[in-house]
């Protein structure tokens, strides 16, 4: 951390590390090239702690948050940097003013690193997401399911990306997440013998009809164009949303939680 490591107050948009920061937040490829990111709001920062992220730097505005404060949330003597109110709002991704600012190290999302803790783990797959909105609303509906893993074939979007972060509202640190092609994801799931249920329209069966206690996987598309071939046709089973109304489809994420929710009913929510 260099000249950073002693000094106390950074109160210039046009300093070297802001700018920096500045990159790391706007770029997906800097986040990827330094292996670091940006954390805004306590609770999310609250999360990230709980998910066992690592932390470079804190940045605080002493007009909201107190050193002290930031000594309890962390619970360690971590490196911190007062900011000016201009600095602080040059890097602030929200309206809301929190006064402060996690720097932390991104994850390994690899399937590699996915554990399971049972035998008949319940997995969400989404194939392709690239609205980073619906991309939270996917891992917020996951954490209130409390399941075993968020799976995300070929991704169009850094997880990393603060409006996931923000739509999320901070349950991208409490998820298992993996990503891949969708081919690695399959191999890799029929390795742990895992039952694939594509939400899809074609040759599909009403998704309360199944069975979902074993090891399984709800698999959903994007809602412009739902899901390729390959998980269509490797599909233990393809379910569908009864529709009752005009429309034929709803928001990814509502989908997501409706056959979520049977699984968790299914298992008496255990």
């Amino acid at each position: 951390m260099g000249i950073f490591a002693i000094m106390k107050a950074i109160t210039s948009t046009q300093n070297t590390y802001i700018k920096n920061l500045l990159k790391l937040q706007e770029k997906a490829r800097e986040r990827k090239k330094q292996g670091l990111f940006l954390i805004e709001g306590k609770r999310e920062i609250s999360l990230a702690i709980k998910g066992n992220y690592s932390f470079d730097t804190v940045l605080y505005n002493a007009d909201f948050v107190s050193e002290n404060d930031i000594l309890h949330l962390f619970n360690e003597n971590i490196h911190r940097i007062e900011v000016s109110k201009e600095v602080y709002q040059k890097l602030a991704y929200r309206d809301a003013t929190e006064g402060i600012i996690a720097v932390a190290k991104t994850k390994d999302f690899s399937l590699k690193n996915i554990q399971f803790k049972n035998d008949t783990p319940l997995i969400l797959v989404a194939e392709a997401p690239e609205k980073p909105g619906n991309i939270g609303a996917l891992l917020r509906t996951a954490d209130a399911a409390n399941i075993d893993a968020v799976i995300i074939a070929n991704p169009k979007t850094d997880l990393y990306n603060a409006n996931i972060i923000r739509s999320s509202v901070g349950c991208i640190f409490t998820n298992q997440i993996g990503t891949g092609t969708s081919q690695e994801i399959i191999d890799f799931l029929t390795t742990y013998k895992v039952q694939l249920y594509a939400t899809t329209l074609q040759n599909s069966n009403e998704y309360h009809k199944e069975d979902y206690t074993k090891a399984t996987a709800i698999v959903v598309g994007t809602e412009a164009t739902g899901l390729t071939e390959v998980w269509r046709e490797k599909a233990t089973q393809n379910i569908n949303i009864p529709m009752q109304g005009q429309i034929d489809s709803m928001n990814v994420s509502v989908a997501a939680a409706i056959v979520l929710f049977e699984a968790k009913r299914q298992r008496n929510f255990n």
